[in-house]
C-alpha cells in the first residue's frame, strides 16, 4: 500500500515539472488557441451564427450602409442589395439608436465584416407570426393590395398572402365577369379579415381565407346588426344562397331571409327564376326577431308594383267588360283585359238570393260589370253585376260618359241613367237601400233622390225578382212580377 502511494507520488512531480521548465514557440501558440477556445465559451462573448435573428441598435446610417451593434466586438453592416430592399419610406424613418431586428447573413465575410439583413429579419418574424396564427386560428385584419385571375393579394406583415376565389366571402364576391379586372379591381384598398389556412416557407406560399375568418365573427356581427335594424330600413345586400322557400341575403355581414312571396310581385315557383347567388339587391327590412335572431327582408317592396300600373286607368264605380273565367261557391272571377282579374262576390251577382253563381253565370260569359272596390294592399278588384244599372251610380255614369271614361259597355250609359231617373218608386227603392254606402267617386252633395226613399215602401213581391232583372228585363216584366 505504501509502495503504491510512493510510486504515484514519484510520477506526479516528474510529470508536472517538465512543462514549467521548458517554454517553446509551439507551446505558446497552443496556449493562445486554448485561450480563444475559453473565450468562445465565455458567457460574456456571444458570437452570432448564420440564420440567427437578433435585436440590434443602429450605430450609424449613411447612403451606402447601416451599421448595427448586435453585442459583438464590431458592428454588423447592412449594405448593397440588403439595404436596397428596405422600402424607401421605411428607410427614411430609421434613426440612430433605434432598435431593429436583423438576420445574420454571414458571421464573417472575406473582409471580416458581420453581414446583416433587415428585410430578412422582418420576413422571418412574419413567417413565425403566420405559423402561430395557423396553429391558433387567430384572425388578421389587412387590406387588399392586388389580384390575379384566381383571387386577391393580401399582405400579412411583409408577406404577401393569397386569398383564392373560393375563400372569398360570398357577400364580397362579385357577379360573374369576363375578366379578373372587372371582378376584382374595384376591391383594391378595401379592408378584409382573413385567417391563415396554409403556410409553406420553402415554396414561399401563404394561403388565406376570408370565409373562414367571417364564420368566427358572424354571430357577433349578427347580434350587433339585430340591435341596429328596425322595420322599414332599406339596405343593400348580396344573395348568399337560394332555397325552395326563399333566398338568403347578406346585409352588413349577417344573413336575412327573403321569403318566396317577397321576392317578386309576379308569381314565381323558385327564387332562381329571378335571382342568382352573388347578385347585389336592395331590400327592405320587414321583420326583426331579436330573440330568435332572425331578419325578414323583402325585395319586391323595393320595386314598383306592376299591378298598380295595370289598374291606374280604373276607378271605383266604373263600368267595365269582363269575361267569366271561374265559378266558385263564394262567387265568380272575371278577367278584365289581358292580365287582370276581379272577383264578383255571390252577394253581388243578383238582387235575389242564390245558392251558387252557376244559377246566374257560366264560364266564358262576356258581361258588363261595375268596379265597386280597388284594394292596392291586397291587389284585388271587387266587381258587381247587380249594381250595373243601380240608380246610385246614375250621376257617376253620366259624368264618366261625358268625360269619355266609360268604354266597352253593352249599351250607351246615358240611356239607362236617364231611364233609371224615371223608373217608378217600386223598382228603385230596394236597390237604393242596398246602395247606402255611395262610392267615393259620387260627388258630395249631389242629389240622389232614389237613395232617400224609405225601403218600407217597396212592395213585398219585389224580393222575388230573380236574376232575369239583372239581365236587363223590360219594364212590363217587372210590373208583372210586382203584381
Amino acid at each position: 500500500m505504501d509502495q503504491n502511494n510512493a510510486h504515484i507520488g514519484q510520477e506526479a512531480p516528474a510529470g508536472s515539472t517538465k512543462p514549467e521548465e521548458h517554454h517553446s514557440e509551439g507551446q505558446t501558440v497552443e496556449n493562445a488557441l486554448s485561450m480563444e477556445t475559453l473565450l468562445q465559451g465565455s458567457p460574456d462573448m456571444d458570437f452570432p451564427k448564420q440564420g440567427e435573428i437578433r435585436m440590434g441598435v443602429i450605430a450609424s446610417i449613411t447612403e451606402s450602409e447601416i451599421l448595427v451593434s448586435v453585442g459583438t466586438k464590431s458592428e454588423g453592416v447592412i449594405s448593397g442589395r440588403e439595404k436596397d430592399q428596405i422600402p424607401s419610406e421605411e428607410f427614411q424613418s430609421l434613426k440612430v439608436g433605434q432598435e431593429i431586428p436583423v438576420y445574420i447573413m454571414n458571421p464573417e465575410d472575406q473582409n471580416g465584416n458581420l453581414v446583416l439583413s433587415y428585410t430578412r429579419a422582418r420576413e422571418e418574424y412574419d413567417w413565425q407570426s403566420v405559423e402561430e396564427m395557423l396553429s391558433s386560428g387567430n384572425v388578421c385584419q389587412s387590406k387588399i393590395i392586388g389580384y390575379n385571375k384566381g383571387g386577391l393579394i393580401v399582405p400579412v406583415g411583409d408577406l404577401r398572402g393569397f386569398v383564392p376565389a373560393s375563400q372569398i366571402s360570398v357577400m364580397r364576391r362579385p357577379e360573374s365577369g369576363s375578366t379578373s379586372e372587372s371582378r376584382w379591381a374595384s376591391m383594391i384598398g378595401e379592408e378584409i379579415s382573413v385567417r391563415v389556412i396554409e403556410v409553406d416557407r420553402q415554396r414561399h406560399r401563404l394561403i388565406l381565407s376570408e370565409r373562414s375568418a367571417l364564420q368566427e365573427t358572424r354571430e357577433t356581427i349578427k347580434d350587433r346588426l339585430l340591435e341596429e335594424l328596425s322595420e322599414g330600413d332599406e339596405r343593400s345586400g348580396r344573395v348568399t344562397s337560394l332555397a325552395d322557400f326563399g333566398a338568403f341575403v347578406n346585409i352588413d355581414g349577417a344573413d336575412g331571409l327573403v321569403h318566396l312571396s317577397e321576392i317578386s310581385w309576379e308569381r314565381i315557383n323558385h327564387p332562381n327564376e329571378v335571382l342568382r347567388v352573388g347578385q347585389e339587391v336592395k331590400v327592405r327590412v320587414i321583420a326583426v326577431d331579436r330573440e330568435r335572431k332572425r331578419i325578414g327582408l323583402s325585395i319586391r317592396q323595393m320595386l314598383p308594383d306592376p299591378w298598380m300600373k295595370k289598374v291606374e286607368h280604373l276607378k271605383e264605380g266604373q263600368l267595365v267588360e269582363g269575361t267569366i273565367t271561374h265559378l266558385t261557391k263564394f262567387g265568380a272571377f272575371a278577367r278584365l283585359g289581358d292580365e287582370m282579374e276581379g272577383l264578383i262576390h255571390i252577394s253581388e251577382l243578383s238582387e235575389s238570393r242564390i245558392n251558387h253563381p252557376k244559377e246566374v253565370l257560366k264560364e266564358g260569359d262576356v258581361i258588363t260589370l261595375r268596379i265597386i272596390k280597388i284594394d292596392p294592399e291586397r291587389r284585388r278588384i271587387g266587381l258587381s253585376l247587380r249594381k250595373v244599372d243601380s240608380p246610385a251610380y246614375a250621376d257617376l255614369d253620366w259624368k264618366m260618359a261625358l268625360s269619355g271614361e266609360v268604354g266597352g259597355t253593352h249599351r250607351p250609359v246615358e240611356e239607362p241613367a236617364q231611364d233609371e231617373a224615371q223608373v217608378p218608386n217600386e223598382t228603385t227603392e230596394e236597390p237604393a237601400q242596398d246602395e247606402t254606402p255611395v262610392p267615393s267617386e259620387t260627388t258630395p252633395g249631389e242629389p240622389s233622390t232614389p237613395l232617400e226613399k224609405p225601403a218600407a215602401e217597396a212592395p213585398a213581391s219585389e224580393q222575388e225578382i230573380g236574376s232575369d232583372e239583372v239581365s236587363n228585363q223590360e219594364e212590363p216584366q217587372n210590373e208583372e212580377s210586382s203584381s
